[in-house]
């Protein structure tokens, strides 16, 4: 379902770099979000029904829009065979384990959706500019990761990888905006604070991050994400393009706006390239 120029209205001026003028209205957005949810149920019965096991990672810049993408995947699914799944930093025990055990025992069972708000490419990204961890660990975790998930893949699991992409100025407002929103400061970390100016290392370690690790088998979908709106309608047509079940509409659930979403040779992102 595609908006018509009626549904639309103009585009605040800190989404210039979106590749649409336009933004959907709320109703445009509600209608085509419960139609996607529809389909999103459709495929959930199939997965009971089959037993397959599926994992999504929702990851991306901090602020981009990955907890409320999750929130509306999860509105109308049967929790019972749908879960989230967001980690703490890890304890004084974790940090002796092996990296991806604590991830392990959160992956789904047979029937269940897991959706991870973050993941094991914490290390990729965060932990590397921050310095959280070493470069030993972070090479060794690069050099693993692929095989890892090459692993979970060989085991039956359904991997989807979605990375949630915005530009800086579009960062700093929603930074501004939970700082000043007294029921959203709770998402505003310090880790966030400190990196708002180290923007290009973290286009750096992005850039490594998926010549590393987005492949034809294992690919990363990137989903252009100043506009939360559309952001949530392409995530949702980027896990249900992956998949064949019954009753599918393709005129609902087909691939995603390549404006909006793709590999990161095809959206990694003009806005994101390093200013220095």
């Amino acid at each position: 379902m595609s908006s018509s120029p009626e549904s639309q209205r103009s585009m605040p001026e800190w989404q210039s770099g979106d590749p649409y003028e336009t933004a959907l209205t709320r109703e445009a957005y509600a209608c085509e979000k419960r139609l996607l949810q529809i389909e999103l149920l459709k495929l959930q019965a199939h997965i009971t029904r089959s037993s397959d096991r599926v994992l999504i990672l929702f990851e991306g810049r901090d602020a981009a829009g990955k907890g409320g993408a999750i929130t509306r995947f999860m509105e109308h699914l049967n929790p019972r065979g749908a879960r989230v799944v967001a980690l703490e930093k890890p304890t004084d025990a974790e940090r002796t384990q092996w990296y991806f055990q604590r991830y392990v025992a959160h992956l789904p069972s047979g029937g269940e959706i897991v959706m991870m708000d973050r993941s094991w490419y914490n290390r990729a990204g965060v932990e590397r500019v921050m310095g959280y961890c070493s470069s030993a660990e972070y090479e060794e975790f690069i050099q693993t990761v692929p095989e890892f998930e090459r692993m979970l893949v060989g085991s039956g699991i359904r991997l989807v990888k979605l990375w949630f992409s915005i530009d800086e100025a579009e960062q700093r407002s929603r930074f501004a905006r939970r700082g000043e929103d007294a029921v959203a400061q709770w998402k505003l970390s310090p880790t966030d604070l400190a990196s708002i100016d180290r923007w290009d290392e973290y286009i750096a370690a992005e850039e490594a991050m998926f010549l590393r690790t987005d492949t034809p088998a294992l690919p990363w979908t990137v989903i252009a994400s100043n506009d939360k709106r559309r952001a949530r309608l392409e995530a949702m047509r980027c896990v249900l393009s992956r998949f064949d079940y019954p009753g599918k509409d393709p005129l609902i659930a087909h691939a995603p706006d390549p404006r909006l979403a793709g590999r990161p040779s095809q959206i990694h992102h003009e806005e994101e390239r390093p200013t220095r």
